[in-house]
């Protein structure tokens, strides 16, 4: 029997999932949660197999939750599922400690192919973002981005305010404009117009 905790803010697609798990015999759904903070605590409270995890909840998310949790149970195997299929963004997730990374269009048979392998401490990667993750070039800049940098680079392009990403991330604006100009320059940028630029030509603006 493999025991799922699954991670979604969306109630409807926390529902689906249920309705897929019930209609097979060694899945059990043991706990829900919405976001970050709820899967911290349940997993306190109830042991899993596997956590299904949505990358973007509100709060606490994406590589940053993924880190938290490997400090609480570095052992639990995590699949994270996403609406976005950029390579760059299913790498960043495995390199933070996700065994797998499917996204949410992806057929039920993907879906339970992905959670019997990364249950059993195996890697998948949804198919048609390997097959991207292959032909991608990885030596591209912004994958060279710290997971810090790489959240500055996001609300950047978001247009926030030096200020505003400071009181967001509870960091100084010195400390987020010294981020800014060092991802700026592995970025190979001079301005902002250029930083948007080089996000719509790698399709980050909303990874």
């Amino acid at each position: 029997m493999i025991r799922l905790l699954i991670a979604d803010d969306h109630a409807l697609v926390r529902g689906g999932l249920k309705q897929i798990f019930a209609l097979v015999k060694d899945f059990q759904v043991v706990g829900e949660a919405a976001n970050g903070t709820e899967v911290l605590e349940r997993l306190r409270q109830q042991s899993c197999d596997l956590l299904l995890l949505d990358l973007d909840m509100p709060g606490l998310s994406g590589a940053e939750l993924i880190a938290q949790i490997k400090e609480q149970q570095c052992d639990l195997p995590i699949l994270m599922l996403s609406m976005h299929n950029e390579p760059s963004v299913a790498a960043r997730m495995l390199r933070a400690g996700a065994s797998g990374f499917i996204t949410k269009n992806c057929e039920p048979v993907v879906l339970l192919n992905a959670i019997r392998t990364v249950a059993a401490h195996g890697n998948y990667i949804d198919p048609g973002i390997a097959v991207k993750m292959l032909l991608a070039d990885t030596a591209e800049p912004h994958m060279k981005l710290s997971e810090r940098e790489l959240e500055i680079f996001r609300l950047l392009t978001r247009g926030h305010s030096l200020i505003a990403i400071g009181e967001q991330l509870f960091i100084s604006s010195k400390t987020v404009s010294t981020h800014k100009t060092r991802l700026m320059e592995k970025l190979q940028v001079d301005n902002m117009a250029d930083l948007m630029r080089y996000a719509m030509q790698h399709n980050l603006l909303s990874s």
